[in-house]
Formats: structure tokens, sequence, C-alpha cells
């Protein structure tokens, strides 16, 4: 068991730079912008690049490493996501900076999905796989932390002229490392019966999800543009003719890329709505709340920057002792957790306001930090418990998948509620309104995944025995 533990920290690399990269730009936009003479525009696209890359191929790499191996997706990914980051660091235009970000997002893809499905392997008992799944929750938790804090810390160094190139560097030793262990000490894992692979499928479902996120990652307020419209119905039928096409190669018996069959399971599928609605709400309260703290409450980015670190350490925190209550507690504990976060979102609309002090901003984010960090790792306990092996890497992908769409439907969905409450000339008050109303929708997502928990058969998260 203590070489399983091992092998989790090794496969934990990937998702820790899985999760570095999408913050670690973050903090660092001004001075890329500066140096590369990109426009606000270009900007946005190079931080939508990686995102988009990401969800496109998540199915596409589960599925990969269900056919042909998971240990040489997830380390042929690793290698990938090296050699873009270094394309990365050495971008001197706006182009060259959005595709090596678009690859590197496609290279997380091949990662992320071996890492949900190994640890289902290497963890079939239920108590030690929701001690790993806590592991896995700290790991975003540390991820989203040190993306930002690095991301400010490199940008702000003055012994190099260009100092934020270092947020891409610092993938190639920790990348090197996690491939070294792998090779040495990751075992492979496929089902057994070699499969032909579904390039069409691939091409199809690439293509959709691609014009799908793309649309909404770049649309912000226009997202009821012609142009944009005409580019989801686009994607939106191809993504219909995927399905078709799909459940007709099931039916035949011809290579497939899912397998829709992973709906049969309740807990699967009341998993994946749980955490679409869950990820909505989350994705979009960071959205918000960064607009809310420096246009509302007039608090500069660095300051907010550091409040919202606070979330990321309750994050951590609770991802570690979230794991005993779930095993003595069951569902219960994250139905708890739940309601939890709801209770903090209703006191941060009562307490968020000009004349609030920066101990209690810390506090409110801390324990919001601890609701989220108690309720994520069980999420994809939940979808991913019983799937059979074949399956698992398929369940992975498409459970990633749902998660990041998720996220880019929060961000345009409650992000447009809180600029129609906003208005055209805002004041004082009319940051609070729109965030109040941003908050209520997220308390209304935050209910349907309690109720989506709530059908979760008790078996899934059974209490422990000891």
């Amino acid at each position: 068991m203590k070489c399983n533990y091992l092998k989790l920290f090794i496969i934990l690399f990937g998702q820790l730079l899985t999760i570095m990269d999408i913050f670690i730009i973050n903090v660092s936009i001004p001075s890329i912008q500066h140096d590369i003479h990109a426009s606000n525009g270009e900007m946005q696209l190079m931080i939508s690049a990686y995102l988009i890359g990401f969800a496109s191929f998540l199915i596409t790499g589960g599925r990969l490493g269900d056919v042909y191996g998971r240990k040489k997706v997830f380390i042929l990914g690793l290698a990938f996501f090296i050699i873009s980051s270094i394309a990365c660091g050495i971008s001197h235009g706006a182009a060259q900076l959005m595709i090596s970000r678009l690859v590197q997002g496609i290279s997380a893809a091949f990662m992320a999905p071996q890492v949900l499905s190994m640890i289902q392997i290497l963890f079939p008992a239920h108590e030690e796989r929701t001690k790993a799944m806590g592991w896995y929750g700290i790991t975003i938790g540390i991820g989203t932390v040190l993306g930002q804090f690095l991301g400010g810390y490199f940008s702000s160094l003055s012994v190099l002229q260009e100092p934020w190139r270092l947020i891409f560097f610092i993938n190639i030793p920790i990348g090197l490392i996690a491939i070294f262990l792998s090779i040495k000490l990751l075992e492979e894992s496929r089902f057994s019966i070699r499969q032909s692979f579904d390039n069409w499928g691939v091409l199809l479902l690439s293509i959709g999800l691609f014009g799908m996120t793309y649309t909404l990652t770049v649309s912000e307020k226009e997202i009821f543009s012609s142009r944009n419209l005409l580019l989801i119905t686009i994607s939106v039928g191809i993504l219909v003719y995927f399905i078709k096409n799909q459940k007709n190669k099931l039916k035949n018996k011809k290579p497939y890329l899912i397998d829709f069959g992973l709906f049969r399971y309740k807990n699967f599928y009341l998993g994946i709505m749980a955490v679409f609605f869950f990820f909505i709400m989350l994705d979009s309260y960071f959205y918000i709340l960064s607009l809310f703290f420096q246009d509302g409450l007039i608090i500069s980015p660095l300051k907010a920057g550091e409040i919202i670190v606070f979330q990321g350490l309750g994050f951590i925190l609770a991802s570690a002792f979230s794991v005993k209550l779930i095993l003595k507690y069951g569902k219960k504990a994250l139905m708890t957790g739940l309601v939890f976060i709801v209770l903090i979102l209703i006191l941060q609309i009562i307490l968020f306001t000009d004349s609030t002090e920066f101990y209690q901003l810390y506090l409110l984010l801390f324990l919001h930090g601890i609701g989220v960090g108690s309720v994520i790792p069980s999420l994809a306990n939940i979808a991913l418990s019983g799937v059979p092996e074949k399956l698992i890497g398929n369940a992975s992908g498409v459970y990633n998948t749902f998660q990041q769409i998720a996220a880019i439907i929060g961000i345009v969905a409650v992000g447009s509620v809180f600029y129609y409450f906003l208005g055209e000339r805002p004041l004082a008050q009319h940051y609070y309104k729109a965030f109040t109303v941003a908050i209520l929708t997220n308390i209304v997502c935050l209910i349907i995944v309690l109720a989506a928990v709530f059908k979760v058969p008790h078996y899934i998260l059974p209490k422990s025995k000891k």
C-alpha cells in the first residue's frame, strides 16, 4: 500500500502542473502584454487558449489511456507539456504564445484523465480511495495557491529583463522529475483487449468542443451576438451528430470514443450533474469576486489576490480533514459541506461592503475555501466509483470535460447576470446589487448539487466500519 501512495504522489505531479498553469499566467498579464506588445483581445485569447485546448481533448485523452495505456499517455502528456512550456517561455509574439498555450492545454488534457483513472485502479477499496482523493483535492488547492503566488513572484523579479518567462520555465524541472519517476515506478494499465482508435470520433468531438469553448471563452458580454450564436449552433449540431455517431458505432461494435453506457451508472450521472453545477458556481464566483473587490470595493489587484489566496489555504486544509469526515459520516458530511458554503455565501452578501475590515474578508474567503475543499474530492469519487476498469479513462475524461465546460459556462452565464444588474454607468450600490444577484444564482446552483448528492446511493460513499 505504501508503494501505491508513492505512485499516487508521482501522478499528482501531473495534476499540480495542470492546475498551476491555469492560474500562473493571470497575475503576469500586464508584464506579458507590455513585453510582447499584445492587444487586449490577444491577451484574452492567450489566457483562453489553455482552457480551450484542455476542455476540447479531455475525453480523447481519457480514451487514449484506455486503449494504449495510461502510463504511456501520462508520460506523453508530460513530455509535450514541457516542450510547450519551453515554447511559451521563448515566445516573442502574441500568436506564438497563443499557439503554445493551446498545445499546453492539449498536453494537460492527456495527463488529467490518467490521474483520476490511476487513482481508481491503485485504490479500489473505498477507504483508501477516499484518502487518495483527499490528496487529489490538496493538490488542486496547492496548484491554485502556488500558481497565483509564483505568477506574482516571478513577474516582480528584477534580475531578468522579462522575468515573466520563468512562469513557464518552472514547469521543466517539475515535469522532468515526474517523467523520470513515472518511467521507473509506474506500472502500465489499460483495458486488456487492444482496440482500434476512433479517429473520426476524435475529429468530430474536438471540433465541436473547440467551437463551443472558443465561443464561450472569448465572448464575455457579447454571447448573444449573431456570430457567436451561429458558432454555438454549429458546435451543438456537430456534438449532436457525434452522439448519434457514437451510439451507432457501439451498436455495430465498431471502435468508439465514448461509451454512453457510462450514464447507466446512477452514481456517474449524478456525479456529473453535481460537478457541472458546482463548477458553474465556483468559477463564476471567483470571476465576479475579483470584479467586485477591485471595481466595487476599490481594493488593489495585489491585495485582492492576497485575499483570494486565503480561499486556497482553506481549500488545502479542508481537503486533508474532510477525508476523516467522509469516512465517518458518509455522504452526510458532503451535504454538510455544501450547506456550509451556502451559509458562507449568505454571510458574504451581508458583510461584503466598503466598510468591511480586511480580516473579515480573509476569514470569509478562508471559510469558503474550507467548504469547497470538503466537497470537490468527493464529487470525483461519486462519479467514478464502481465504473469498470475498461471504461475508467473514458469516465475520467467525460468527468473532467463537464467540469471545464461548466467553469466556462459559469463565467459567461453568471458573469452576464452580474453585468446586467451592474448597468452601463455603475455606482458603488450597483456593484453590491450585481454581486448579490450573482451570489444568489450561485446558491441556486449549490441547491441543485445538494439534490444530486442526496440521490446518490449510500453505498457509493459508505461510512467506515472502523
